[in-house]
């Protein structure tokens, strides 16, 4: 914290102290200097000298100057108040420094002020809590006896005298951790490319996205000329309204959801927007998003039912995307001889009456011009797509006994990508960005160990979060004292208190019958005010996050995300939270990051152990009865397979806290295809048997067991990479890339969403994937608008490469 220093010439009045006396003012007073005549200036630089030697702990018989203190006018303090310098613990440090006030006659005669040191500590602001370490660097904060064992305590008393928490920007009581993230701080973590880096990056962002943009730009071109054809005009004189969609407004195609980027048709009269891939779909009578909606209806077996015993049926409710919906009439619905293609009849949302109208949204050939210009500087410094996925990464090239950065993390005969790239995150180096993008070219997730090494240190203690998130007092704020978790047994939301949670993280819950309660937290607080709940947590992760050019949010050259303008709707990138309980056993029961910041183990008693394991006979006795026929299958077909996850059970060392599968991209077909096939040996809602599949990745209901990834490796030779995750461990998992993740023990993790340019074409292949599912479905919203992120990619990337070019030659 700065120290106060003097305003020149504020000398105070001597009578209007005595009138503020008189008077009963309370002013608002800070510490200053005075030159005094005789040696005084001299006496407190010899006093302070003497005030360095002591150790400075607790309530001594040490004392402080302070000298005669100024009136301040009421208000907000301006910076010539404070000497040029704004603090926002003016309140805090006038507490802090005050004490009982004595007279004393110095060396030289004059007589002053003494104030005898205060004894309150800045973590739970009490000064009766016994003996306290006041911090040296600052001179200005203490913190007593319990509230370094608690709060930190990694931390020895020897840490606190040298530099307490608050000089090291990792405090963890409730004002630091609700205080904003100051401008100078911002500015120190903000990342900065060179002009050089910038027109590096450009190129290689031309290169990777100029081939979606020409595809881009064909489909709109296609689109143009049908229009030409139905007028019977040139394509040259073809005028398309614009859409006049505002900058914070997305537009989505009511038939598919599909995001809008730029080139669409739309109704005259109800504004019943139509995508071109619709567009084209209904002239060649194939039209996909236009399934009717998911309608499933869970009957509730009773609590008996979850742990093996009879179901007793109590009620039936609905599942969220309930609702037996009206079936499309989409085979009614087609174009005209001509290609026009009319508005849908109301049963389909539309008016069944106008005729859907070309319009565009950017600017009228905005796409076609900027594919030009693309190619155009393409050509002039011979710019070319970059391939590396048949290069073998240099990590490979060491001895065997250097592979330090390589883990081993599955087992796939005939396969050189069992080993996934695992660097240190102290170790990274600027030329270590290449060798990441060579492995996350492939599609290949990539660890990087102990990021939080890279931090300040501020504490991910569950109690810590649950005091940052606590508000009473704070009427700005919601409170969020209560909150809905999802029991992982029967996927069914539970009101919780926030304590009572954060106390089960720590020491476990048991329902009655001793089975433990798995309880999750997905995304709390909302991504949306995670920065505003936890300004020094969410600064204290994006600062630990390495190959900023992707991953910082603001301000990261290779985040596509980034280009989009600063006054348009953007989509939920993060950072979002993952708080959930874990167990160590396996019950049975775009692009992003996943940083493990805290891991706590919960070990459960003999008694409790003994009660799983009984359960869990109950559990494998409902199975054999439910889907016999299936588990006969499964049984027999297991003997004899073994899979990297074998051994994964010696990984799970103490520092391991969350097991994860990641499927690669190519074989995604053969998951869908082994779930599809065995669906109804898996349980969700209520713990019932799954009775229908939508896509089975995209349902987000599988978890695939550890006889189920063996069965799954013995039918269709899919293995995923498994690997445990330790705490600080940060996790880069490519778009398109199936993946699953059970926590060991009790996890808080924080996750963010990133747009690379090297899988554009999987964020497109996904859309499409999205297109096909029913119309009510939870992932049939297409959010991410990478259609429109890609073209202000390039739109940016054009500019700065030109704008080097004119100075520079390439």
């Amino acid at each position: 914290m700065m120290k106060l220093r003097e305003r020149k010439g504020c000398e105070r009045d001597e009578r209007d102290c005595e009138r503020d006396e008189r008077d009963g003012e309370r002013k608002r007073e800070r510490p200053r200097k005075v030159h005094e005549r005789d040696g005084g200036k001299e006496w407190a630089v010899y006093k302070r000298r003497e005030m360095k030697k002591s150790v400075k702990e607790g309530l001594r018989d040490d004392e402080v100057v302070v000298y005669k203190r100024r009136k301040v006018r009421d208000g907000p303090l301006s910076d010539d108040d404070l000497g040029g310098k704004k603090m926002r613990y003016i309140k805090d440090l006038e507490m802090e420094s005050s004490a009982q006030v004595e007279k004393e006659d110095g060396f030289d005669g004059i007589e002053r002020d003494k104030v005898l040191k205060s004894n309150m500590c800045h973590q739970c602001q009490r000064n009766d809590s016994g003996r306290v370490v006041e911090c040296s660097a600052c001179e200005q904060k203490r913190y007593c006896e319990p509230c370094m064992k608690k709060w930190y305590p990694k931390m020895t008393e020897e840490d606190f005298a040298i530099k307490c928490p608050v000089c090291q920007f990792n405090c963890n009581c409730k004002r630091c951790l609700r205080l904003e993230v100051l401008v100078k701080d911002r500015e120190r973590f903000k990342v900065k490319f060179s002009p050089e880096e910038k027109i590096r990056y450009s190129r290689y962002i031309l290169s990777m996205l100029l081939p979606f943009l020409k595809q881009f730009n064909k489909e709109q071109l296609m689109e143009k000329r049908i229009e030409a054809k139905i007028k019977g005009l040139p394509i040259s004189k073809i005028e398309v309204q614009n859409a006049n969609c505002k900058p914070d407004e997305r537009m989505f195609c009511d038939n598919c959801r599909t995001s809008i980027a730029d080139l669409h048709r739309s109704c005259p009269n109800c504004n019943y927007d139509l995508c071109l891939s619709c567009c084209s779909e209904i002239r060649d009578g194939c039209l996909q998003g236009s399934k009717e909606k998911v309608s499933m209806q869970f009957t509730d077996p009773g609590k008996d039912y979850l742990h093996g015993k009879k179901p007793h049926p109590l009620q039936s409710l609905p599942a969220k995307n309930s609702g037996r919906g009206h079936q499309k009439s989409a085979d009614e619905w087609k174009s005209h001889e001509n290609g026009n293609i009319p508005c849908p009849p109301k049963e389909m949302g539309g008016c069944d009456q106008g005729i859907l109208e070309l319009r565009f949204i950017l600017g009228d050939n905005y796409v076609h011009d900027l594919c030009k210009e693309a190619e155009n500087l393409a050509k002039t410094h011979k710019l070319h797509v970059c391939n590396t996925q048949d290069q073998q990464c240099s990590c490979f090239n060491i001895s065997a006994g250097g592979k330090k950065n390589l883990l081993k993390a599955a087992c796939r005969e005939g396969s050189d990508d069992n080993f996934l790239y695992f660097p240190t995150a102290l170790d990274l180096r600027p030329g270590e960005l290449g060798h990441f993008q060579c492995h996350w070219l492939k599609g290949e997730p990539v660890i990087v160990r102990n990021v939080l090494a890279t931090t300040c240190g501020l504490s991910w203690e569950p109690m810590v979060m649950w005091r940052a998130f606590r508000q009473i007092r704070n009427r700005k704020h919601d409170q969020l004292l209560d909150v809905a978790a999802i029991n992982c047994l029967d996927w069914c939301e539970v009101d919780i208190n926030v304590h009572h949670f954060f106390s089960g993280y720590l020491n476990g819950i048991y329902d009655s019958d001793g089975w433990p309660k798995l309880l999750k937290l997905k995304d709390w607080p909302p991504s949306s005010t995670f920065e505003e709940h936890l300004p020094r947590h969410c600064g204290e992760f994006l600062n630990s996050l390495p190959f900023k050019e992707y991953t910082d949010p603001h301000a990261g050259y290779l985040n596509l995300a980034v280009k989009l303008p600063k006054d348009s709707l953007k989509p939920d990138m993060g950072p979002k939270t993952y708080i959930a309980y874990g167990f160590s056993q396996e019950l049975g029961r775009g692009d992003s990051v996943n940083v493990l910041t805290h891991i706590y183990e919960v070990t459960p008693s003999s008694d409790n152990l003994s009660k799983i394991e009984t359960l869990k006979q109950l559990h494998d006795s409902q199975d054999q009865t439910e889907i016999c026929e299936n588990e006969k299958k499964t049984k027999m077909k297991m003997n004899g397979v073994g899979s990297c996850s074998d051994h994964i059970q010696d990984m799970k060392c103490s520092d391991g806290g969350a097991l994860w599968d990641i499927f690669r991209r190519q074989d995604a077909p053969k998951l869908k295809e082994y779930l599809r096939k065995h669906f109804n040996e898996f349980r969700h809602i209520y713990c019932l048997p799954l009775e229908q599949v939508f896509d089975p990745i995209h349902d987000q209901t599988f978890y695939l067991t550890i006889e189920h990834k063996n069965q799954l490796k013995a039918e269709y030779g899919v293995e995923p990479w498994t690997f445990v995750q330790k705490q600080g461990d940060a996790v880069f998992i490519p778009a398109g890339c199936p993946h699953q993740v059970r926590n060991l023990k009790s996890c808080i993790k924080v996750a963010l969403d990133f747009v690379s340019p090297e899988n554009v074409n999987e964020c497109i292949r996904l859309t499409e994937e999205f297109r096909a599912l029913p119309e009510n479905h939870r992932s049939k919203e297409d959010k991410l608008e990478v259609k429109k992120m890609t073209i202000y990619a390039v739109k940016q990337a054009v500019k700065d490469f030109s704008e080097y070019a004119k100075t520079k030659e390439l």
